[in-house]
């Protein structure tokens, strides 16, 4: 982190600050006690209170926040004051982490890069994020999450992003919102964020955010899925009509489009596009999105369990039917959470989808009950036992739900017990 004096801290009068073994100034900002030293400034948020006296014994500065929010988010100012890095601000419905995760990898080969570990997209997330700035960085891949209007205009006002890329607009928190026209407006806000000469990376399919994109003062890049081929785990992307190939970690078509916004981003950001293929390898998605394990016989189980709405659970279950090619189809389905009055209209469309594309669906969840499934189960533990009944050697599997659902462990459990179809 750059160095931030303890009485610069002090001057902003967030609570109870205390001087621990680094002097008078630190180079870190924490949550966890367990992993501060001296230097560090570990925050003790929520119940993290407790583990004042042990921050301090492990030799960290100390804040007690009268507010936690507010702390994080005026130390995280102050950091982003001392920089001069290029900030990008990834939003959308789905795809946020997965595009930040490619950007970042994309970048780093070229220039000082930090990018947000895992989904941490949040009031709390973000200022961390911000607050691994380092004197060197010239790029931060920041992800803001939404859960209702003003929440991304307050992340903006931290991070001050120069891009900001919308990863895709569609019905995500509509309990909160209320409308697909009010998460475009929700996400929006980092448009508005730009300053004069920064960058829009939007989809070209997104009608809803076409009255937020009227400033003369941006630049606005238009990625479209037409522009994508994905064979074999390479892509081959088209921007402008320049096309750019890149060996992908994955075979999912709706994850390379995300790669296509993370290329208009780093083209944005004047990175030489001619040498972009060059950070492909370092692409390392965050955990349960897409992740794609081979089972014995033949078969596969794709975890894709952090997340779901309707726009991400439709195009993960085409490419289930497009990747099992012969295989049986089979998806453990739990609720796409969120979704307001208009929720079991979702399941059902999701549910005749599957039918479509003939996969059988084991549904996970009250919600589940929706999606018509061949067999349902109560909860995640429950469902274990209905997959080994259900779920054979050579079968394409997919496990998806909003992480309310609790799903995410259930392909490690397939896995496992796929073991006893072929014992060594």
């Amino acid at each position: 982190m750059i160095p931030l004096r303890l009485d610069e801290i002090a001057a902003l009068e967030l609570g109870r600050l205390e001087e621990g073994d680094g002097g008078a100034s630190v180079t870190a900002v924490k949550a966890d006690s367990r992993g501060v030293a001296p230097g560090d400034l570990f925050v003790a948020l929520n119940t993290g209170v407790r583990f004042v006296e042990e921050a301090r014994a492990r030799g960290a500065a100390t804040l007690v926040p009268e507010d936690q929010e507010t702390a994080l988010a005026s130390i995280a100012s102050l950091v982003r004051s001392k920089s001069d890095a290029h900030v990008v601000a990834v939003v959308g419905s789905v795809g946020k982490t997965t595009t930040k995760d490619i950007l970042g990898a994309l970048c780093a080969p070229h220039v000082p890069t930090i990018w947000a570990e895992r989904s941490l997209n949040n009031e709390i997330g973000l200022p961390l994020t911000v607050c691994r700035l380092e004197p060197e960085t010239r790029v931060l891949v920041t992800e803001m999450g939404m859960r209702g209007l003003g929440q991304i205009a307050a992340l903006c006002a931290v991070a001050r992003p120069h891009v900001t890329v919308v990863s895709h607009i569609g019905p995500e928190h509509l309990e909160l919102v209320g409308s697909v026209e009010r998460v475009a407006q929700a996400n929006a806000e980092a448009l508005a964020a730009l300053p004069p000469g920064g960058t829009a990376v939007v989809p070209a399919r997104a009608a809803e955010l076409e009255p937020y994109l009227t400033r003369d003062d941006i630049a606005v890049r238009r990625f479209d899925p037409d522009d994508v081929d994905v064979r074999d785990g390479r892509a081959r992307l088209s921007l402008d009509g320049e096309a750019v190939e890149l060996e992908l970690p994955f075979t999912q078509r709706h994850l390379a489009v995300n790669a296509l916004a993370a290329v208009h981003a780093y083209a944005a950001l004047g990175l030489p596009l001619h040498r972009v293929a060059e950070g492909a390898a370092g692409i390392l998605l965050s955990p349960w999105r897409g992740e794609e394990t081979p089972l014995p016989g033949g078969g596969f189980v794709v975890n894709d369990a952090y997340n779901a709405n309707p726009d991400s659970m439709r195009a993960a279950l085409e490419h289930l039917a497009e990747r099992a090619a012969t295989r049986p189809r089979k998806a453990i389905l739990g609720e796409m959470a969120e979704l307001g009055a208009a929720s079991p209209g979702y399941h059902r469309e999701i549910g005749e989808l599957a039918q479509a594309l003939e996969v059988e669906v084991i549904g996970v969840g009250e919600a589940a009950r929706d999606y018509a499934p061949t067999a349902w189960a109560a909860s995640a533990h429950d469902v274990l036992a209905i997959a080994q009944e259900r779920i054979a050697p050579g079968d394409a599997v997919l496990v998806k739900a909003s992480r309310a659902a609790g799903l995410e462990g259930i392909a490690n459990e397939i896995t496992n017990f796929a073991r006893a179809w072929f014992p060594s």
